[in-house]
C-alpha cells in the first residue's frame, strides 16, 4: 500500500530526530533502574512529554513511577502507545564492547536487558513522528502514552487496565525488542502471550517462644531451650518445597514456568534469635488463568506448612494477575502492512565494528558478518504463526506471558517485534552481558529504536486516516468479545490488589559515596 503525505511527513519526521532518540535511549539505558523503583526514568518522561506538548498525569494508577500522557488534534479516534523502562537487578552493564559495569557501580546492579530503554524511546519516537504528522496534515484525533513501569514482574499493566486507563481507545500498538526466532520482525498472529500471577509470600516470626510450649507456659532463659526455626527457616523450605512442586507440573510443556526471586531474608544480628520476617516472590507463567490458579492454590498449601513448621504466619500479597492475550487479525494485518513499509532494522559499519570488538574481547575470531542474518529479515506473521505452533499442543490457545495482554481486552491491539541486535553463534552461548552491552551501544541499538517509531508512526496514522481499516478492527475486537469491554465473551481484569509498591524491591540509594546500588558497589564482584 502506497505511503500518505502524513505518513511519509512521519518518516521524516523520525529521520529528523534520530540524534535525540539515540542520545534519550542512552540516557534511560545508563539510568538502569528496576522494578517498582524508576524514579529517574519516569521523571524524565514526564518531563520530556510535556515540552512535547502532552498533558501528563503522574503517579497513574496510585504507581509512583507510571503517567498517562495526552494530546490532542481535535475530536476523533484515540490510538495508544506507551513506553518500559525497567531493567533488571545483577545486569548491570556499561555500553562499552567489553563486560565492565556502568561507572560508580558493581555488576550487581540494575540494567537493561530486554532493552526497555530502547522499546520506551521507540515508541517515545513513534508517538513524536505521529503528532507531527497529524499537526503538518491536519489530522483530527489524539494519542494517548502511558507509562508502564515493573515489566519484568508484569506490574503496571494489570492495574492501568482495572482504572480504566486503556478505555476509549480506538486502537492500541504494542512494540517490544526481541530477537528468538520465529517471532523477530513480525506480528503475532494468533497465539498471543498467555497468564501471568505473581505474588509474594511473607513469613512472620511474632512469638518464637511460644513455638512447641502450651498456653501458660514459661519464657524460656536458656540459650539451648526450644525456639522456633523462624521466618528464614520457612523461607527455605518454601523456596526448596516449591521447586520440587515445578517438577510434578511438567513445567517444560507448554511454554509456562514458575521462577522466584528472595526479596528479604534474615533481620536477625545475633545468634539463637530466629529471623522474624522472610519473603520470596513468585512468578508463574502459563497458558490459562484456570492453571495459574491451580498453581497458586499448590503454592499456598506449601506456604501454609511451612510456616507451621516453623512457628511463623503467612501471607500472600500480589504482585500482579494478567490475563492471557485476544487477537485481532485486522490489526495484525495493519501493522504487518507497515512494517513492510518500515522494512527491517539494519546495521551498518558502525555497528558491525562493535560487534567485532565485542568478539574480540571475548577471544573469538571477528566474523565478517557478525549479527544472525534474520534481524534484517521480516518474517509474515502466519509463517511465524506456524513455525510457533509446531512446539505447542493444538489445544493451547496461548503461550508464555507478557503483560500487553491486559490491553488486549480494552482495545483492538496489535503485538510486534523488532529485532535487537545479536550475535551470530560462535560455539558456545555469549555471556549475557553482550546482549545487554548491545542494547546499550548508540551504534548497535539506534537501528532498533528506528525502526520501532517508523512502524508505529506509519501504523498509527493508518488506524487515524483509515476509518474501514479502523472499523474492522473494531468489529472484530466486538466479535471476539462478545459486545466489546463488557460483552458475553469478555474477561474482566483480574486486578483485585493495590500497587505493590513497598516491598523490599532491590533498588539505587543515597550513600556517603554517591549514588550506589543496595548491594554496595565494592561487594559486588567479592
Amino acid at each position: 500500500m502506497p505511503l500518505s503525505d502524513a505518513q511519509a511527513t512521519a518518516l521524516a519526521a523520525v529521520d529528523a530526530r534520530m540524534p535525540e532518540l539515540s542520545d534519550w535511549c542512552a540516557t534511560i539505558f545508563d539510568f538502569g533502574e528496576t522494578a517498582w523503583r524508576e524514579y529517574r526514568s519516569a521523571e524524565w518522561y514526564v518531563a520530556r512529554l510535556r515540552a512535547e506538548g502532552f498533558a501528563v498525569e503522574e503517579g497513574s494508577g496510585g504507581m509512583p513511577t507510571a503517567f498517562c500522557a495526552e494530546w490532542s488534534n481535535g475530536a476523533g479516534p484515540v490510538i495508544g502507545m506507551y513506553a518500559e523502562y525497567d531493567g533488571i537487578p545483577g545486569n548491570c552493564q556499561a555500553a562499552a564492547p567489553r563486560r565492565a559495569p556502568r561507572r560508580g557501580l558493581g555488576f550487581q546492579a540494575g540494567g537493561h536487558t530486554d532493552p526497555h530503554s530502547g522499546l520506551g524511546i521507540g515508541a517515545l519516537g513513534g508517538l513524536l513522528a505521529t503528532k507531527a504528522a497529524m499537526q503538518a496534515h491536519g489530522i483530527a484525533g489524539g494519542l494517548r502514552f502511558t507509562g508502564e513501569p515493573a515489566e519484568k514482574v508484569r506490574g503496571s499493566k494489570p492495574i492501568h487496565a482495572a482504572k480504566g486507563y486503556y478505555d476509549g481507545l480506538a486502537a492500541m500498538l504494542s512494540f517490544h525488542p526481541f530477537y528468538m526466532l520465529p517471532m523477530c520482525n513480525t506480528v503475532r498472529w494468533d497465539t498471543h502471550c498467555g497468564a501471568a500471577y505473581s505474588m509474594v509470600y511473607r513469613f512472620i516470626c511474632d512469638a518464637p517462644e511460644s513455638w512447641g510450649h502450651g498456653d501458660g507456659a514459661p519464657i524460656p532463659q536458656s540459650h539451648s531451650a526450644i525456639r522456633a526455626p523462624g521466618a528464614s527457616e520457612a523461607l527455605m523450605s518454601m523456596f526448596q518445597m516449591s521447586k520440587t512442586l515445578r517438577d510434578s507440573m511438567l513445567p517444560h510443556q507448554g511454554g509456562w514456568s514458575i521462577s522466584e526471586a528472595i526479596l528479604t531474608a534474615g533481620q536477625a544480628t545475633a545468634d539463637n534469635q530466629p529471623a522474624g520476617l522472610a519473603e520470596v516472590q513468585y512468578m508463574l507463567r502459563t497458558p490459562t488463568v484456570e492453571m495459574a490458579e491451580q498453581v497458586t492454590a499448590a503454592l499456598d498449601r506449601n506456604a501454609g506448612a511451612v510456616a507451621a513448621m516453623t512457628g511463623c504466619r503467612w501471607e500472600r500479597h500480589w504482585v500482579c494477575k494478567s490475563r492471557p492475550g485476544l487477537a485481532n487479525h485486522a490489526m495484525a494485518a495493519l501493522v504487518w502492512d507497515a512494517m513492510q513499509a518500515a522494512g527491517a532494522p539494519q546495521w551498518g559499519d558502525a555497528a558491525v565494528q562493535v560487534a567485532r570488538e565485542v568478539q574480540a574481547a571475548l577471544g573469538l575470531a571477528p566474523m565478517e558478518a557478525p549479527f544472525i542474518a534474520e534481524m534484517s529479515r521480516l518474517i509474515d506473521p502466519q509463517e511465524a504463526e506456524a513455525i510457533l505452533r509446531r512446539d505447542l499442543p493444538p489445544s493451547q490457545a496461548n503461550s508464555t506471558s507478557d503483560d500487553y495482554t491486559d490491553m488486549s481486552w480494552h482495545a483492538p491491539l496489535a503485538r510486534f517485534y523488532i529485532a535487537r541486535p545479536a550475535l551470530r553463534p560462535a560455539g558456545a552461548p555469549y555471556p549475557n552481558w553482550v546482549m545487554n552491552a548491545l542494547g546499550g551501544i548508540p551504534a548497535t541499538i539506534d537501528p532498533m529504536v528506528r525502526s520501532a517509531a517508523r512502524v508505529l508512526s506509519l501504523a498509527a496514522l493508518r488506524l487515524l486516516q483509515d476509518k474501514p481499516a479502523r472499523d474492522a478492527a473494531r468489529a472484530e475486537f466486538e466479535a471476539r468479545t462478545g459486545g466489546g469491554v463488557g460483552g458475553d465473551r469478555w474477561m474482566a481484569p483480574l486486578c483485585d490488589y493495590a500497587p505493590p509498591i513497598h516491598f523490599r524491591w532491590p533498588e539505587y540509594v543515597e550513600t556517603p559515596r554517591g549514588r550506589d546500588w543496595c548491594i554496595p558497589s565494592d561487594m559486588a564482584d567479592a
